[in-house]
């Protein structure tokens, strides 16, 4: 590929030499995004007539600054020369005042002979004051009397009184306080003088006082004052780097001897962070809980109207349920959004940029019919609202047809709103009675249009995580609760980046229900004040109001949440009332009804449980009611216990907000409902976790290296997993998190069919296959999906239950299985809310918690945390209101710098959001000491051995690659296996990717060498997955634009067909080095004609789309058993026989060690009695003989 041709001197290269920015254009464009085009839109920005205007406007500003530059020189000059010539007047005039002095005194003593009294006080006059001669006017002195006002005016001979008139240091020093302010205002001259004044002081005595020094600002680093000052606030509130004040000062010091510029103190450092946070931060509020426990908490207003006002993400907030086209994938998808919410808490309206139309509200179509939609929704991508049909009659009676489905209405037909209407005059005079019973008139009275202000008004969600985290990074535990967000109004991918995971509060002694009582006040207070907020989307204001979506947390948390009492109780479940005694579960009915969903629990049926509860034993406020209950009857004691109980119901319905837990009191929240199983601790740290333990708690010493052996052999490609430690696995096997977890249930089931047994076996695979489809990102056909689901969970739970019956009974995370369709109905793929963000977040939170003085950990926290949220949002040119409620937004330097740096960008947690372009390819790079890529012709590669050879071209030169894009957006390279659609007739082929070639004359065209393989029409009778052999028994390939691939996949080489085995020898690496040993490795025996592979249903990569390549009957899980129940009913049996026997053995060993503590206690009785004869003959040997008779007496 010729090298690429010189950029003009106005034009800045990226990193990566794709992208270009105009320095001439860019300080005329708003818009940071902007700044940044392709290369290749070169020729065409040149010759635009913005740049052209740009150009121009540049020349001129150079010229204006050439000039501007000399006027400052010749300042300099004329003010050095000025002080020299100051000084020599100085002198002169010293020396004539003497001279005058002796005339004077000679003159007054002897006079000059000859001279009048007039003359001799003329000549005293000049003597004393001198003479003014003029010979017209002098060039020079003209300049020097403007110069001298010049200097007058600037105070140059006070440079600490002209710095502070200037807008720099401080007019006192008596707080010892130093106010920065930006000086894009000043003219050019005056900013000249500053620096130079800021340059003198530089070794000034004030040097070591560093708030004295003048501070200047620099609008490109904006708020800071300049890049130092940016940079060490970025040092300072880098999430995963974080660094203690102890290195911070000897950064600066270090900086400082260097003879860095612009290096403040350690104390200047933190007066202008606290000032970013006073500016666009995040505010932290102290709290106290009902409990008394005191703790702080971001604001969460703040952190979501970040987002709204950031143009970066602005674009990608969702504010309307949407009826997807395609596949379900977001939250929004679901039916919560779509069906099941709140009304009241969807977003409420709709801006079409002139006029605001309201749920609930009387609107006029262009055709002239009225409806009144209830709920926005975006249907065909498009805002539609659901709507019911409006009809007037002849007598002008409005009658709302409510019954039946709604109409679908697009928001693009809508012409006038309810105040269009109604200053028309045009509303209906009456409402029919069926309307009035349905509350439609009265509905119209919609307070949220007087609440927003004329402000378009949507509704913001979030998702409330809670969790006990350690604060150390040792084993030594420090407890905290701590509670996090995501934004849920944007989409899942967004969501699973760092950046967008925020802290909310932390404490070591308020519990999550304590912590949420703040972070509920504090949203709720927007639904009478919305938050007020520049809409970087139109560049002009609107208000949001928050809400609850879902709690994704652990299951303990969950139950918590749910005022459940946990996975230990009798009815074990939060979701449904399923359960009983041990003895109720282990009937017949019982235990069956353990495999299905009981009936579904709501907030509304706790809320009345709880009720009950309070009211007969005040569960959770006993100690006030004791109280309450003392004061009154020491009050009054002749006072009934009616009166009694009745005033304490009545302290009890006052304090309803503080008895009862706020989860189950917050509008358009259910606990029940919103706490969706959560897959990484259902799933990977539950079923998972279950099978791993069953299996290798039994294998011998031999059977655990040959599992590690074969585990380290697997074909990684397509799994998106890391490196697999398989000997780590196999070291730590009972200590596993969740990401050796995965990697164990993506693989197993290749590696233990002969080291278990077969119902192990058949477990793992029922395992894998429930964990692939719970990992699917997007839902193509709903109902074949869930239907997969539910036989896949059965499976799982008819196997643990045939292997263990008890596990059915104890484990909670086996039954909530069930509730998985119920979930994915209503939020979509589980992936979707899982916590694996929240918990990689816990991270940032413990770098907080070691640098905090853990005296304050739940302040120090919160305000290091809400520092990191301001930058992160000046990095991304968000924007944020000033004191005089000015919106503005960092300068382009901080913009550009996150930009720019992909390091900074992972610093922080950031992804930017880059397009990728289907079968765009990356050529292999060049080795070292070679300047061009090596050309190929197409007849030197394997291409003559493809099919279609003889539709390219042989002579045509072609440059080696090494990835390409795929359709489904992955980056794929040499080595994997890949689903490609052929050209001709969009039939689906599968196969390997041997080499990739991109032309050299057309660079956006590239093909791939594709081995091809076919699907077998059967299952593997081992493994029961769908697998590949070759096309008609022989080697075959074919050449395919690199387009046609359509996703990647992963295989795994059927080594049981194979007789593949760990006959296999390396040398052993440690250090990087050949430590001298050999270690086993399992080789693969591969036959070109005979080989066989096998597709991964249980990987998690493209899960849903390996579905949609291989026939159904490939695919689709198949039940276990025929008829569930009577095999329920027989498990059932069995487990009342173990358990009765188990129950006897226990009574007859209680019965046993009750026997031998009576016969203990009887031989320790008959000892006593012993000793104390001992003692009585001891004591009558003791006394005379005519004693004895006195002394038995006292005896008895």
């Amino acid at each position: 590929m010729p090298p690429k041709a010189t950029l003009p001197s106005c034009f800045l290269s990226s990193v990566d030499g794709k992208q270009i920015k105009c320095t001439y254009c860019a300080p005329f464009e708003p818009d940071v995004r902007k700044h940044w085009i392709q290369r290749t839109s070169l020729a065409a920005h040149m010759k635009a007539v913005q740049h052209q205007r740009c150009s121009t406007a540049h020349e001129e500003q150079q010229a204006q600054a050439r000039q501007a530059q000399l006027r400052r020189d010749l300042l300099q000059q004329e003010f050095i020369s000025l002080q020299q010539l100051s000084a020599l007047k100085d002198l002169g005039s010293h020396l004539e005042q003497q001279d005058r002095e002796k005339r004077q005194s000679r003159d007054s003593e002897q006079g000059e002979p000859g001279m009048t009294g007039e003359e001799r006080a003329m000549w005293t006059d000049y003597s004393l004051h001198g003479a003014t001669f003029s010979l017209g006017e002098d060039p020079s002195e003209r300049v020097h009397t403007e110069l001298d006002e010049e200097i007058n005016n600037f105070r140059l001979q006070d440079a600490r009184q002209t710095a502070y008139e200037l807008g720099f240091g401080s007019e006192t020093d008596d707080n010892n306080d130093t106010s920065t302010v930006r000086t894009e205002g000043l003219a050019q001259d005056e900013q000249y003088l500053a620096d130079i004044l800021a340059e003198s002081y530089k070794n000034s005595p004030f040097d070591s006082l560093d708030d004295e020094r003048p501070h200047v600002s620099d609008s490109q680093w904006a708020p800071y004052e300049s890049k130092t000052m940016f940079l060490l606030d970025l040092l300072l509130n880098l999430p995963r780097l974080r660094i203690s004040e102890s290195l911070m000062k000897v950064f600066l010091w270090i900086m400082e001897q260097a003879g860095a510029r612009d290096v403040p103190s350690f104390y200047r450092l933190q007066k202008i962070q606290k000032e970013l946070r006073m500016q666009g931060g995040v505010s932290t509020t102290k709290f106290q809980s009902v409990q008394g426990n005191v703790f702080y908490i971001n604001d969460p207003r703040e952190i979501i109207a970040k987002d709204w006002s950031n143009p970066l993400i602005r674009p990608h907030i969702h504010v309307y349920p949407e009826i997807p086209d395609g596949p379900v994938s977001e939250v929004w998808h679901g039916e919560k959004w779509c069906k099941d919410m709140d009304l009241d808490t969807l977003s409420p309206m709709y801006n079409t940029g002139d006029r605001h139309f309201y749920v609930n509200k009387l609107t006029r179509l262009y055709d002239g019919s009225l409806v009144i939609p209830f709920r926005w929704i975006v249907y065909h991508n498009a805002v539609h609202a659901e709507s019911w049909k409006v009809i007037v009659d002849d007598q002008g009676m409005a009658t709302v047809h409510d019954e039946g489905e709604p109409l679908m209405v697009p928001a693009s037909e809508m012409t006038d709103n309810y105040f269009d209407l109604e200053h028309g005059h045009e509303l209906p005079q009456t409402w029919s009675a069926h309307s009035h019973a349905n509350g439609f008139p009265s509905a119209m009275l919609n307070h949220l249009r007087e609440v927003a202000g004329g402000d378009p008004l949507y509704t913001s969600f979030t998702d409330y995580f809670g969790d006990d985290v350690s604060g150390n990074r040792s084993k030594s535990w420090n407890k905290h609760w701590n509670a996090y967000i995501v934004h849920r109004n944007l989409p899942r991918a967004l969501l699973q980046q760092q950046y967008h995971t925020h802290f909310i509060s932390t404490s070591p002694h308020a519990t999550i229900s304590e912590q949420f009582v703040a972070f509920k006040q504090t949203i709720e207070s927007t639904h009478q004040e919305p938050v007020r907020v520049l809409d970087a989307a139109t560049g002009k204001m609107a208000r949001f109001r928050i809400f609850v979506s879902a709690a994704p947390s652990d299951n303990s948390m969950q139950s918590e949440l749910s005022s459940h009492i946990g996975g230990g109780s009798n009815l074990f479940c939060r979701k449904c009332n399923v359960g009983g005694t041990t003895l109720e579960k282990e009937s017949t009915e019982g235990y069956e009804s353990l495999f299905h969903s009981g009936t579904l629990q709501s907030k509304e049926k706790i809320l009345k449980s709880l009720e009950t509860q309070v009211d007969q034993a005040c569960t959770g406020v006993k100690q006030h009611l004791l109280a309450c209950a003392k004061v009154m009857k020491e009050a009054n004691r002749k006072r009934s216990t009616e009166d009694f109980r009745s005033e304490l119901q009545q302290w009890v319905h006052d304090h309803q907000d503080e008895i009862y837990s706020s989860f189950l009191t917050l509008k358009g929240f259910d606990p029940t409902k919103d706490t969706p199983i959560e897959i990484l601790h259902t799933i990977l740290l539950g079923l998972v976790k279950y099978g791993w333990h069953l299996t290798h708690k039994s294998w011998d010493p031999t059977q655990k290296p040959l599992y590690a052996l074969r585990l380290q052999s697997t074909m990684t490609s397509g799994l998106s997993l890391p490196a697999i430690r398989a000997s780590y696995i196999m070291q730590y096997a009972n200590s596993l998190i969740g990401r050796q977890l995965k990697t164990v249930a993506q693989t197993s089931v290749f590696h233990v069919h002969d080291l278990i047994g077969p119902l192990e076996f058949q477990l793992w695979k029922a395992i894998g296959e429930l964990s692939a489809l719970m990992w699917f990102r997007e839902i193509h056909n709903m109902q074949l999906y869930l239907d997969d689901v539910d036989v896949a969970v059965g499976n799982v739970l008819d196997l643990f239950a045939e292997i263990d019956p008890l596990k059915i009974i104890q484990k909670l995370k086996l039954h909530l299985q069930l509730h998985a369709r119920e979930d994915i109905l209503r939020f979509g793929p589980l992936v979707g809310v899982c916590t694996e963000g929240f918990e990689c977040y816990n991270a940032v939170f413990r770098f907080c918690s070691i640098l905090s003085n853990h005296l304050a950990p739940s302040r120090d926290i919160a305000i290091q945390l809400a520092d990191q949220e301001a930058l992160k949002h000046r990095l991304t040119g968000g924007s944020w209101a000033t004191s005089q409620n000015e919106w503005i937004s960092a300068g382009y330097g901080v913009q550009d710098m996150l930009v720019k740096h992909p390091l900074l960008q992972r610093l922080v947690g950031w992804s930017p959001t880059t397009v990728k372009s289907v079968g765009a390819s990356k050529a292999k790079p060049l080795k070292q000491g070679m300047k061009t890529r090596p050309i190929v012709q197409l007849s030197k590669t394997k291409a003559p051995h493809t099919l279609n050879y003889c539709s390219f071209v042989a002579t045509s030169e072609w440059i080696e690659g090494i990835s390409f894009v795929t359709q489904s957006k992955d980056d794929c390279t040499v080595g994997p296996w890949v689903f490609a659609e052929f050209p001709l007739n969009t039939e689906l082929l599968v196969g390997r990717v041997n080499e990739i070639w991109i032309s050299n004359t057309v660079s956006s065209q590239s093909i791939v060498i594709l081995e091809l393989f076919q699907v077998a029409a059967s299952r593997h009778p081992t493994f029961g997955m769908p697998f590949l052999t070759c096309c008609h028994g022989e080697p075959s390939s074919m050449l395919l634009p690199t387009t046609s691939i359509k996703f990647d996949f992963n295989v795994q080489h059927d080594c049981l067909y194979a007789g593949c085995t760990a006959s296999g020898s390396k040398p052993q690496v440690q250090e990087q080095t050949e430590s001298g040993k050999t270690e086993m490795f399992v080789e693969h025996h591969h036959d070109t004609t005979a080989d066989c592979f096998i597709v991964n249903m249980h990987a998690f990569h493209n899960a849903h789309l390996i579905r949609l390549a291989v026939p159904r009957t490939l695919s689709a899980p198949q039940p276990l058993y025929a008829d569930c129940t009577s095999k329920h009913a027989e498990i059932s049996a069995r487990l009342r026989t173990s358990q009765g026997e188990k129950r006897a053995t226990q009574k007859e060993n209680r019965e046993a060690k009750k026997a031998a503590g009576h016969s203990i206690q009887k031989e320790a009785h008959v000892g006593e009695e012993a000793n104390v004869s001992r003692k009585r003959k001891r004591q009558l040997d003791s006394v005379p003989e005519g004693d004895q008779d006195e002394l038995e007496v006292g005896f008895d």
